[in-house]
């Protein structure tokens, strides 16, 4: 871990929580250069991609987004020259990641998107800016599952487009019967309805949901994570943005900013990152 400056922290935390109360409304145009020029007048903007549907993440409420995901890319979006109104939110499901990406509908991606082989083949990335590790959310009275090894034969859900569920499939439960929703709020009904019984994605999403008014005390995270998700700022194989990002996500972990913001995202859900594994180092870009 590295040692913070608590002061810096505690100037960007104001200014992150300044910039939060004027937050824009989001648009689904696309668009967006990626040629990594800084705005600086004229109405230039830069577009980019988070989950709308993922409390503590990155959530939309009418016009305003919120989040970690949301605080890190108001961040970095800074340090490249743009202010909070020049930042255009678009959504970004995870079947959908790589198509905005490579269609130049977005600039960034910030929606928990893990940093794989197989994705660089369509997509760079920047980062990675957190790391957190897949697990499972169960009924609050379930004392059956404790680890994805407990799944044989029972139904799980995760989202469309993720490879939490098959991941399972793979390597711990080949019995197991998979649904896919196009949200984790679906899941979540799906899993209070007993249409599942569990759901499965990363731990700090499936934290930000049982913390979710409707939830609370219904469901709970095993706590057990089983996998080392590592999310990177997705960006457009032709974007010279790379550089750029991982300084700023280095001065963000350095100036106490990034440790502001991952509290302020968990409070009151009793999770903890993994310290052995944060705050991570930025890869070098390729």
């Amino acid at each position: 871990m590295r040692t913070r400056t608590r002061t810096g922290g505690l100037v960007a935390l104001a200014a992150t929580a300044a910039l939060a109360l004027s937050a824009c409304g989001g648009s689904d145009d696309g668009g967006g250069s990626t040629d990594g020029s800084s705005a600086s007048a004229g109405g230039e903007k830069i577009t980019i991609g988070i989950k709308f549907d993922q409390p503590g993440l990155g959530f939309k409420e009418g016009d305003t987004y919120t989040g970690f995901d949301t605080d890190v890319a108001r961040y970095v979006a800074e340090k490249l020259g743009y202010s909070e109104d020049q930042i255009e939110w678009k959504e970004a499901p995870s079947a959908q990641r790589e198509t905005l990406l490579s269609t130049d509908q977005v600039d960034m991606i910030f929606a928990t998107y893990s940093i794989t082989d197989k994705r660089k083949e369509t997509v760079a990335f920047a980062g990675p800016y957190f790391v957190a590790g897949q697990d499972l959310l169960v009924a609050e009275d379930n004392t059956d599952i404790k680890g994805p090894e407990d799944l044989e034969g029972k139904n799980l859900c995760s989202v469309t487009g993720s490879t939490s569920a098959q991941r399972i499939k793979d390597e711990y439960a080949a019995g197991v019967n998979l649904l896919e929703q196009p949200g984790y709020a679906e899941c979540v009904t799906a899993l209070l309805s007993g249409q599942v019984d569990a759901v499965t994605t990363d731990d700090i999403i499936l934290a930000g949901l049982a913390a979710q008014p409707a939830n609370k005390g219904k469901v709970k995270v095993v706590g057990a994570p089983f996998s080392t998700e590592r999310y990177g700022v997705g960006i457009p194989q032709s974007s010279d943005r790379c550089e750029d990002i991982n300084a700023a996500i280095t001065e963000m972990i350095d100036d106490g900013s990034w440790e502001e913001a991952i509290t302020s995202a968990t409070e009151g859900t009793g999770y903890t990152p993994n310290a052995s594994e944060n705050p991570p180092t930025p890869d070098a870009c390729a």
